[in-house]
Order: C-alpha cells, then structure tokens, then sequence
C-alpha cells in the first residue's frame, strides 16, 4: 500500500502497487512506460499520456513545485511559478479587486485560476472568456481548475469580439490577463480599452496584467504605454507588482 497525489496535490489516495500494475479502489492500471519530467500525465481509458495538445501550437500542462500547474504555448510559460504558486499569484491579484458581492469580467480565462479566486472571494458572478480550445481541453483535465456553475459561465470566443456584445455598465469588476503584446496586441489596443471602460460601472476596479518586459531589450516600455491609453478612455491608473490597477471615473 502506499499513500500518493493523483491529483497535483490537491489529495492524497491509497494505491496498491505490485510487479506489472497498480490498483486503485480495485482497478489495475499500468505502469507508465515513459515518464518525462516537466509533463503530467493523464489517464485516457486505454494507457497514460501527456496532457499536450498540437494545435496551432504545442499546448501543454506542466508541473510546479507548488502543486497547482502553469501551463505553455510552444515552451514559453505562460503564468509564474518559479517563485510563488500560480495559483497564490492568482489570488493575490484577485484580491486587489476586492470580488465579494461583485459580477467580475474575466477577460482571458486561461486555466481559471482567476475565476477560482473570485469565487473563493465571494464574487456574485464570473463571466470568463477563453479563445484557445487546447487551453479548455487543458482545463477540464486540469484539478486546480474551477468547475463551470451558475455562477461561472465560460465562454470560448475572443475577447476582443465578444466584449461588443455586452451591455454597458454590466460589470462591477474586470481582470485582464492577455498573451504578451507581439502574440495579441489587439487586447492592449485603446480601442479594446474604451470597451473595458464602456461595460464597467463607474467606480469599478480593473486589475490589468501588463508583466515588466526589459524596455533597454524590447525598446518599449508596455506598462507606460498602457497605463496612457487607460488613461485616455477613463480610468485612473497606478502600477502595481507587475500590472496596473484602474478605477474607472
């Protein structure tokens, strides 16, 4: 008998193990016959394989030192996790929007660490967004990943389209975590920002993930540029850990 994680950490399971297989609540499975570092693997009714997706692009669930995973879009990862866990990352973002009571935009919804938190916060509503269909595939293999319920409505659609159909003034809240700006510069867009502004209430807090790229490499300095644009459609805006934080006027 021996006392293991099946789930990132998330419980603790008693299998038996043996020559050839191991068993669980009295069902035999195989021994992987490749196990790789970096890749977590899941079991499809036949055999283990990695949670991996070719698309567009190699999608991939990849494991911490913290239990909850981040994930990668051809090998560059796409949440922090070397000195904090992503999910701790998430909520302490979520945090600076103060969720409880609120109906809560979640532009891009990744693997919905975000979406979690609001919940765990006491968020009235998250609706969330996700254009990546291997990201979702990625999502419901993922534990760390909130489950869809009445007060979690994921959508796959691009953010960009879909924020012209909402009403205005409809939420209390907006987190933005978009792909860096060469991948979807139309999401730091001043167009798609007067949207932001348009679908949130006056007062509303909008947590913006912006990251601290090296402007002497880059030659941009994103954050500055995106706190301007912000600016000119109505927020107020001030930099905060490796975002920015906006109050709607």
């Amino acid at each position: 008998m021996l006392d293991v994680s099946l789930d990132l950490e998330r419980s603790q399971r008693s299998v038996v193990t043996g020559a050839r297989h191991w068993s669980l609540d009295g069902v035999d499975y195989p021994y992987a016959e490749v196990c790789k570092a970096r890749s977590i693997y899941y079991w499809t009714g036949e055999d283990f394989a990695p949670l991996q997706r070719y698309g567009s692009a190699l999608i991939k669930l990849v494991p911490t030192a913290w239990g909850a995973p981040t994930f990668e879009i051809d090998g560059i990862k796409m949440l922090p996790s070397a000195e904090i866990s992503p999910y701790e990352d998430a909520a302490r973002k979520v945090a600076l929007i103060a969720p409880r009571g609120k109906r809560v935009l979640d532009c891009c919804g990744g693997l919905g660490y975000f979406a979690a938190c609001c919940l765990q916060g006491g968020a009235s509503e998250v609706q969330s967004f996700e254009k990546n269909e291997e990201v979702l595939w990625l999502r419901q293999h993922n534990p760390w990943s909130p489950v869809t319920a009445p007060t979690l409505r994921l959508t796959q659609g691009d953010i960009a389209q879909e924020i012209t159909r909402l009403d205005d003034r409809t939420f209390d809240a907006i987190l933005h975590d978009p792909p860096r700006f060469g991948i979807a510069g139309e999401l730091y867009a001043e167009a798609f920002y007067r949207e932001l502004a348009r679908v949130l209430r006056p007062g509303g807090l909008l947590f913006h993930y912006t990251g601290t790229p090296n402007k002497l490499t880059s030659g941009r300095d994103v954050p500055r540029e995106v706190a301007k644009r912000l600016q000119r459609v109505g927020f107020e805006v001030k930099p905060i850990g490796d975002g920015l934080l906006g109050r709607r006027r």
